[in-house]
């Protein structure tokens, strides 16, 4: 879309290489984190800070460690483990002692032990209510709606419930490892009170030790009597689980749950393969019968014909017979008459030959009826077998479900009494008891330092996640800022060219804005007004544009800043005339400052004032305020008498600048683009947003708009070379070399606000 005069500015700033573009995506990357720095801090000091309140507000705990040394022994008298042989059974050996020192049992003993089912920490009665709790608040709730008695009474817990509560906890407050292929066993317990920790890592070490003496009795007699009671009980257990087992094989009717299983696979599987015969003799069954019932309206002679019936032996005899018969009457009629004795004989015996083939006919066909019924009875029934077998074999799968869980516990106690029984008379037989194979090494002593929470640790992790949701949060708010902020932008996604680039001026001089090109306040502006200058007039050098309308998206984007300025820079060369067409929000009067009052376009339309009334000079160029707003601004625009005043003002003036309200806002700049020759759209930078921009040129293309190019204001300059990684790109248009006026605003300042 660029013209002749006006240079591809990518070709300044394309680069070379894939390398460089990365580059330049890394620091466009560096850039937005760097232009939201005091954002990314904040989340960073607002993160860190909370982390390190609500560490400093967690209740320290402390970590009391203990050591046992755990050996392997040959099997003892009172146990169940078999013979550790070498390392590896060593090892599987530890490894089982390290599961039972994390065990339920032996945890439990400890909380028993120290009571510490009234500790603070592990009692659920004296636990603080979380923040969020929606059970409180429906207990509160039941209290006003008159039911909090029966609500009290569910909700308390029993010493069971409160046991399983400190037990549960404890465990999780618990570790035991090993260090390296040794047999020292470490046990910690972390808690908020030092004291007890170090109590409950003793305890939980002795109740291991206790646990295992328990096997091992005093003398062998002691042993016995032990062994004799759990005996009783392990009989007791067996005899009740082999009960069940009977009683409910007795109940459910079962003798042999695997042969059953087995025979009713076996009936299914063979009942399938007689459905799968059935189910083919009724389909040739009923083809027979299919075609027996098409023939039967036609008569028995077409019957006859069927392929089901003629392959019978009896029809194929009576065919042949009624042939013979048919054939001797035939040759007896080419000799006798009707009345001749023999020739009656003949007809007689064909008679009884068609009689006899039509009964035979008729047999068969009742045959095939009769196959066809039995065939689909016999299918049915075979189903409905079929049906019933898979009934039975599901209903039997279920049943030896729980056969073989009854089985496992009979096994399981059959096993366990068995194995009494040997170890009862091994006992017996012997007085020597051996000794615990665990001793304590160290026992555990009150830490002197708490354990968690690690400040360093949370901070550290607090400071790297805020640091990477800071950066995060920048990167995407760069992504999402769906606005133009260079001229690559505005080309690539409105294919029209870019007539300028108008540098950011302070907020401070929006009231000057429109009188820069006029004093020379800034260079850098006045350059890019030129620029623009140059740009349109040499793209339209072949053929005149008179008229030039300067529109834009939405109000505050510095249309009127563009136009004003444009037509200074153009009144140098030319006799220009710039009217304020914005009859809605005009703008001209009050930046030039003219006095209340003064008539202008609304005024010249309506017919109220005159041309030499309404037009003030303003330096070298001509301008044509709005006047007096009225209340019908888009009538006033269309009407025969502004067309007028557009050509009278064509023969005076050698350029014409309107001035018109923004697209999107209304309609009056599609409706002054008709009467144009050319149209300027001005896109404020990093505010404009591209489907807005879209759209407002789309519908103005729509109504024929004659649209030259772009003008991209209030660009920051200095921010969009950093960006962008391009050196040399903006000084093409003369922004980097040519120094301030004395008095102009810097680049660093505020974006202007302008209608």
């Amino acid at each position: 879309m660029n013209s002749s005069v006006q240079p591809d500015r990518r070709a300044w700033h394309r680069p070379l290489g894939g390398d460089d573009n990365d580059y330049a995506s890394l620091k466009r990357l560096w850039h937005a984190v760097w232009s939201r720095k005091w954002a990314v801090l904040l989340v960073v000091l607002v993160i860190t800070g909370l982390t390190a309140l609500s560490v400093m507000r967690m209740t320290p705990e402390y970590t009391a460690v203990a050591s046992l040394k755990i050996e392997a022994r040959n099997t003892p008298l009172i146990t169940f483990q078999q013979t550790p042989d070498g390392a590896t059974a060593g090892r599987e050996y530890l490894e089982t002692q390290l599961g039972l020192l994390r065990s339920r049992a032996v945890a439990e003993r400890v909380v028993r032990d120290l009571n510490l089912t009234e500790h603070p920490e592990f009692d659920p009665r004296q636990a603080e209510a979380p923040l969020f709790n929606p059970s409180g608040w429906w207990s509160q709730v039941s209290g006003l709606l008159g039911f909090a008695a029966e609500e009290t009474e569910q909700s308390s817990l029993t010493e069971a419930q409160i046991l399983d509560s400190a037990t549960r906890r404890f465990m999780a407050s618990t570790r035991a490892w090993t260090e390296g292929r040794g047999q020292l066993v470490y046990l910690s317990v972390t808690m908020a009170d030092r004291l007890t920790a170090a109590m409950a890592a003793n305890g939980l070490a002795d109740q291991y030790i206790n646990s295992q003496l328990e096997a091992r009795v005093d003398s062998s007699m002691t042993a016995a009597t032990w062994m004799n009671s759990r005996l009783t009980e392990l009989r007791d257990q067996l005899q009740a689980s082999e009960s069940r087992l009977q009683a409910y094989l007795d109940a459910e009717g079962l003798v042999d749950m695997n042969g059953v299983a087995t025979i009713s696979a076996t009936e299914l599987s063979a009942t399938s393969d007689r459905m799968i015969d059935a189910r083919r003799a009724r389909a040739e069954a009923e083809s027979q019968y299919r075609q027996v019932q098409n023939m039967q309206s036609q008569g028995w002679e077409r019957m006859a014909s069927v392929p089901a019936v003629l392959s019978n032996g009896l029809v194929q005899q009576f065919k042949t017979e009624v042939a013979r018969a048919r054939a001797q009457v035939e040759d007896l009629s080419r000799r006798y008459g009707d009345r001749h004795p023999s020739m009656q004989s003949a007809r007689s015996d064909l008679q009884a030959a068609t009689d006899s083939l039509r009964g035979q006919v008729e047999q068969v066909v009742a045959s095939i009826e009769r196959t066809y019924q039995l065939a689909v009875a016999n299918e049915n029934a075979i189903r409905a077998s079929f049906d019933t077998n898979k009934e039975q074999i599901q209903s039997i799968g279920r049943k030896e479900y729980r056969v073989r869980e009854l089985q496992r516990e009979v096994d399981s106690n059959r096993a366990l009494y068995e194995t009494f029984m040997t170890r009862l008379g091994e006992t017996t037989a012997t007085s020597d008891l051996a000794a615990t194979n665990a001793t304590i090494v160290d026992r555990a002593l009150p830490p002197t330092a708490p354990s968690a929470p690690n400040l360093s640790l949370f901070l550290a992790g607090a400071l790297a996640l805020s640091l990477l949701l800071g950066v995060g949060m920048a990167i995407a708010l760069d992504v999402l800022n769906n606005t133009f902020k260079s001229a690559d932008d505005v080309e690539s996604n409105l294919n029209l060219p870019v007539m300028g680039i108008v540098p950011r001026v302070a907020k401070r001089h929006k009231e000057e804005v429109a009188h820069f090109f006029q004093n020379n306040a800034d260079r850098r502006f006045c350059e890019a007004i030129r620029t623009i200058r140059t740009n349109f007039s040499l793209a339209h050098a072949s053929h005149a544009q008179q008229m030039l309308v300067i529109t834009s998206t939405a109000p505050g984007e510095g249309k009127s800043s563009v136009a004003a300025n444009l037509a200074f820079a153009m009144g140098q060369l030319e006799k220009v005339l710039l009217i304020d067409a914005d009859l809605r929000r005009p703008s001209l009067a009050k930046n030039f400052r003219f006095p209340a009052g003064t008539p202008g376009l609304a005024n010249l339309i309506i017919g109220t004032a005159k041309v030499e009334e309404c037009i003030q000079s303003v330096g070298n160029v001509d301008m044509l305020p709005a006047g007096t707003v009225p209340p019908n601004p888009l009538e006033l625009l269309a009407s025969p008498r502004f067309l007028k005043i557009l050509e009278m003002a064509r023969a005076r003036y050698d350029r014409i600048i309107i001035d018109s309200p923004p697209s999107q806002a209304v309609s009056d700049a599609a409706l002054l683009s008709t009467s144009a020759d050319s149209v300027i759209y001005v896109i404020k930078s990093e505010s404009t947003s591209i489907p807005q921009a879209h759209k407002g040129i789309g519908q103005m293309l729509q109504k024929g708009a004659p649209i030259a190019g772009v003008v991209l204001n209030q660009v920051d300059v200095k921010k969009l070379r950093k960006t962008q990684g391009y050196n040399g790109y903006y000084d093409h248009y003369g922004y980097s070399d040519l120094p301030d006026a004395p008095g102009a605003p810097s680049e660093s300042g505020a974006r202007t606000t302008t209608t």
